[in-house]
């Protein structure tokens, strides 16, 4: 496998470990909006995805 100059093995890790997080929080999210019939909430989520990881990252702690 090639990589980059100066990309290391652990940067290649933390890079995935980020984008797994932020797709599991986003199922997360438009999971919960759906059984909560949440549909604005649903939308927003969406389309601002940041709105869609803190919510979904805040259900799995127990925020809301």
């Amino acid at each position: 496998m090639k990589r980059e100059a100066g990309t290391t093995d652990g940067e290649a890790v933390i890079g995935l470990a980020v984008v797994a997080w932020v797709i599991a929080s986003w199922i997360t999210h438009v999971v919960v909006c759906l059984k909560t019939a949440a549909w604005g909430f649903l939308i927003a989520g969406a389309i601002l995805v940041p709105i869609a990881v803190v919510h979904g990252t805040g259900i799995w702690f127990g925020a809301w």
